[in-house]
């Protein structure tokens, strides 16, 4: 399907560009939305995560749950989240303690001449980190982790009501 990424109908309303839409449609795509929002009831940290892992799984979760963006079929992308921040945070501290290069003596025409080489395994563990923190990017795009996101799901409230007038009220919504 081509074309703008469809969105939820409280966000429409709360831009104020409803009127598009008929009393039918809307009534519709509110049916829709509430049944693809998922349940809450059955949220907990899968198996497969560490003892710490499945800690921030909960203090993440409570957090999503409390913003009404996250429900039972969300499990899985957080802790893939989680699992890989972990790992990103882990090739980092590795990069840190290694230097960016390695010194070798080396015998040039008989004598020894200290040469500085890119050490191999520092540009793997970077290329490692950048996979990882995409990965991560990715994921907490998705979960509605980054402010962004989070703009992009959150529903605008919707202006007061205006007294009707007297042209509303002779010809109502057209």
């Amino acid at each position: 399907m081509a074309g703008r990424p469809r969105q939820p109908l409280e966000v429409i309303k709360g831009k104020g560009r409803s009127n598009h839409l008929t009393k039918k449609a809307i009534k519709e795509r509110e049916s829709q939305e509430q049944a693809i929002r998922g349940y809450t009831d059955n949220i907990e940290p899968p198996s497969y995560l560490t003892k710490t892992q499945k800690e921030e799984f909960e203090k993440i979760a409570a957090e999503l749950i409390r913003l009404n963006i996250f429900s039972n079929l969300d499990v899985d992308g957080l802790a893939r989240y989680i699992d890989s921040r972990d790992e990103y945070i882990r090739v980092q501290r590795d990069l840190r303690s290694m230097k960016p290069t390695r010194t070798v003596e080396v015998e040039l025409l008989g004598k020894l001449t200290k040469e500085k080489f890119l050490n191999e395994n520092y540009t793997k563990l970077q290329r490692a980190k950048n996979l990882l923190f995409n990965e991560c990017k990715a994921a907490a795009s998705e979960l509605g982790l980054s402010i962004t996101s989070r703009l992009k799901l959150v529903i605008p409230k919707v202006e007061e009501k205006k007294p009707e007038t007297e042209f509303d009220k002779k010809f109502g919504g057209v």
